[in-house]
């Protein structure tokens, strides 16, 4: 193999960035005025997509095998196109107001590297080329970029450019990381810059000036300016492969990302869609081009956090041990990205923006006769029946509203609920299909959970050494829902951690001198069988459900279900679960189910409502929960649940939910007569059960 020559492709580097011309905007040079923006201190980054890259080298002979040099030798890249933005960078065309504290060190240290020079003294002191720069390099992946987990990832993608999908479990915090550290010798007063190119490095014992060379006495000492120094920010981030890329019998694999400059968390919370940028006209200068982040700010902490799924590009990199552990390894060393470009693949409902064209479309589907029955079908439609089931969970998807109050007091709007029931009814599927269709859900089993992994944990920073705190699965859903299978099977101490998310809505740690608080704002959708297994129609609900009271009242709805036998409902069941084994799809259905996709978005516009209550029904609504405290009371040991004032709060959830789900500002009626059906149809089956026997 051929050892490539840098300098010629430094220059096809330059030609590039001179040269390239986008078909939006022939006339003009994209990344040149990228290169201005830079230039008037508008920008920090240079983003190089390699999608122009490939569009430029259909064009260019001498460039037929340079895209693939940049992929595979990525990181040497990045040097050659930061030194070819210096030489073709245009002068400034904006007149800052007022110089920062690196412009005064700026001018100071080139009127000092001009006397060194004029005076032909030590080359050491000269001021390198990325202490001047003020942008970083990224690679943008193309269009054609392949998409592969982080087990396929190997030794032979060291130092190459790869693009993989995972789930963060660890988002650090941004530390401050030192790129070029500057030395002061308190002899002569010299300056010596030495280029940090990892997390660790040696610094420099003697001063290497002339003066203290040929002193007698023993050189000045060398001190570290951090003033002086040049620092970026820095975060690190851990990512975990998908279970769906999991093979049976393995574990997770994970690997570390080291996130740089303005890919790092600036805004705090909230997620935009999409990290890459685009190019619109602006009105304030003489370019065409002016670059902004589609969603609005940047970024990596700001469009994800624990629990969320991305498309991450990045240099695939070997990081040694040091210290101790190098004398453990050996030749091993560890791996890490160098991140690039990060796409979240899941938002909340609240980053959706519905286009124009999807707006009508949606308007189309509200205006049907029965788009609430609709939607609700549209919900996990290859299982049978379960309507009024699936109708509960489309309130949960579209939740209803949080209530602050003026002296601190918050009302939960996430609707919580259960299913308990016989085996075989569908629970589990109904629950993982709620995961796939919320933008940002958590599932996960009561047996193989513990408290510490529902709520959080304490951990040591593998940077710092520090304790820090790690969310669990309910950390993890917030914003969201989180999925909890076999409900009955968890230990009563672990279940007790959950008693403070579903109605606080947030998790208190006072764990290992850690004392906070976290947010757990998540909508619990559980999952449990009765106490004998199957439910036992002779005993009390109190014996069948075997769940604390104060657990149950926390749940909006606790919807019984129980497997009984008729012959027209199992012969229906049975057609429609072969037809879905041989066609791998739902048989014809009498409406057409409402795509995953519109879904989602006929949710996120809904839950942009906030509906209220009027007096006009407060009377109507408090009569009907007195009504069902008189029928409790009646009841006796035969009662279905337990009803307290969180049930009334249920009931203007649930009205809340259907309001929105009609776009509407305000509760009627009909919406409290629906969630007041929706909790006696929750007991439904148990009495006609009890009434057949």
């Amino acid at each position: 193999m051929a050892i490539p020559d840098y300098k010629a492709e430094k220059e096809k580097c330059i030609l590039f960035l001179k040269s390239y011309r986008s078909e939006e905007e022939p006339r003009n040079s994209k990344y040149m005025f990228m290169l201005q923006h830079i230039s008037n201190r508008r920008r920090q980054t240079l983003d190089i997509s390699l999608t122009d890259l490939e569009e430029f080298c259909v064009k260019e002979e001498k460039f037929r095998d340079f895209v693939s040099d940049v992929q595979s030798n990525a990181r040497r890249y990045i040097s050659l196109f930061a030194e070819a933005a210096d030489d073709v960078m245009p002068e400034s065309t904006f007149a800052a107001s007022e110089e920062d504290s690196f412009d005064v060190l700026m001018r100071q240290r080139e009127q000092a590297e001009a006397l060194n020079t004029h005076q032909q003294g030590d080359t050491a002191q000269l001021l390198p080329d990325i202490l001047r720069r003020r942008f970083r390099v990224y690679f943008k992946p193309g269009v054609k970029c392949e998409m592969r987990s982080i087990r396929t990832i190997r030794a032979a993608d060291v130092g190459h450019l790869v693009t993989f999908k995972g789930i963060c479990t660890r988002v650090g915090d941004v530390k401050p990381l030192i790129e070029v550290a500057c030395f002061a010798c308190d002899g002569c007063g010299f300056e010596i810059y030495q280029e940090v190119l990892g997390e660790t490095f040696n610094p420099i014992g003697k001063c290497p000036s002339g003066f203290c060379t040929n002193r007698v006495v023993p050189n000045g000492q060398l001190f570290l300016e951090t003033r002086a120094s040049k620092f970026i920010k820095y975060q690190e981030v851990r990512v975990q492969e998908l279970s769906e890329d999991v093979p049976i019998g393995h574990i997770p694999r994970s690997l570390t990302v080291q996130v740089k400059g303005d890919l790092t968390r600036s805004l705090g919370q909230g997620r935009p869609l999409m990290l890459y940028v685009y190019c619109r006209s602006c009105d304030d200068c003489s370019c065409k081009y002016s670059v902004d982040v589609k969603y609005g700010g940047n970024l990596l902490d700001r469009f994800t956090g624990p629990g969320d799924i991305v498309n991450i590009t990045g240099i695939f990199l070997p990081k040694p041990f040091t210290g101790f552990k190098a004398m453990q390894a050996g030749l091993v060393a560890n791996t890490y990205i160098e991140a690039m470009a990060v796409t979240q693949c899941k938002t909340r409902y609240s980053d959706f923006s519905v286009s124009p064209d999807v707006l009508s479309k949606l308007q189309q589907l509200r205006h049907e006769p029965d788009i609430y029955g609709s939607l609700a079908q549209s919900i996990a439609p290859e299982i049978f029946g379960h309507t009024d089931i699936k109708k509960a969970l489309l309130l949960l998807l579209c939740g209803g509203v949080k209530r602050s109050l003026t002296d601190g007091i918050k009302i939960r709007g996430d609707i919580h609920i259960c299913l308990m029931g016989d085996p075989g009814v569908a629970k589990s599927q109904l629950l993982k299909h709620i995961v796939t269709v919320a933008p940002r859900g958590v599932y996960t089993t009561g047996r193989g959970s513990s408290g510490v992994g529902l709520t959080a944990s304490v951990q040591r920073d593998t940077v710092t050494g520090e304790m820090i705190l790690e969310g669990g699965a309910l950390v993890l859903a917030d914003n969201g829902i989180c999925c909890i299978d076999e409900f009955d099977k968890m230990d009563e101490s672990d279940r007790t951690a959950i008693h403070e998310v579903m109605e606080q809505q947030t998790v208190s740690i006072a764990k290992a001198g850690i004392t906070t608080t976290l947010n757990a704002r998540t909508a619990v959708l559980a999952a449990a069988n009765p106490a004998y297994g199957r439910y036992n129609v002779y005993a009390t609900p109190q014996e069948n459900i075997n769940l604390p009271a104060a657990l149950l009242s926390r749940f909006d709805l606790m919807w019984l279900i129980l497997d009984t036998a008729s012959s027209e409902a199992d012969i229906a069941l049975a057609h429609h679960v072969l037809h879905v084994h041989r066609e791998g799809k739902p048989p014809g259905l009498a409406y057409s189910p409402i795509i995953l996709e519109e879904l989602r978005a006929y949710i996120a516009h809904a839950r942009t409502f906030d509906p209220n209550v009027p007096i006009e029904l407060s009377n109507y609504i408090a009569s009907a929960y007195a009504e069902m405290r008189q029928v409790e009371i009646d009841a006796g040991e035969k009662a279905m649940g337990y009803t307290t004032a969180r049930t009334l709060l249920s009931i203007l959830r649930l009205s809340e939910a259907l309001a929105r789900l009609r776009w509407a500002d305000q509760v009627i009626e009909d919406d409290v007569n629906e969630a007041l059906r929706l909790m006696k149809m929750s007991k439904a089956s148990i009495i006609l059960e009890l009434s057949y026997g």
